[in-house]
């Protein structure tokens, strides 16, 4: 196997069953498992259900840090996702859609510009899920 230079490394540690520990390159810790359904404890979130909490998370962070710089007065930002599968192995997402409820006296154009900059630019997780799913959004803007 040929190694590559290391940039980041992390760790995945077996606890027994579907469970795994891990560790991140910056020292955090989080754990996941599987539906009890296909032999896991479900005690944990599924590493792809860390893919989508990865998407929203890095758009919302994109969005937060694009709006503020915008001197956009953000009250308040949540991102769900909701997202279909592939029916054959390997399962993966093949659409995606992200809504962001946003509060505050925020400008729809530039909610619009922020969200369109996360998912043409900033966000890495939305850049690799983008070669296998469609990625639609949403805003609602509550004032």
């Amino acid at each position: 196997m040929e190694r590559i230079e290391t940039v980041t490394k992390m760790t995945a540690t077996w606890t027994g069953g579907m469970r795994f520990v891990y560790t991140s390159a910056s020292g955090h810790g989080l754990i996941t498992d599987a539906p009890k359904e296909v032999g896991g404890g479900d005690t944990a979130a599924t590493p792809m259900e860390l893919l989508l909490l990865s998407l929203i998370g890095c758009t919302g962070v994109d969005v937060a840090s694009i709006l503020d710089r915008m001197k956009e007065p953000l009250e308040a930002l949540e991102v769900t996702v909701e997202a279909e599968r592939a029916e054959k192995h390997p399962k993966v997402y093949t659409k995606i859609h992200l809504t962001f409820h946003v509060k505050g006296n925020i400008s729809p154009k530039k909610l619009e510009r922020a969200i369109k900059l996360s998912e043409s630019t900033y966000c890495s997780v939305s850049a690799m899920l983008g070669k296998t799913a469609e990625i639609t959004s949403e805003y609602v803007l509550i004032q």
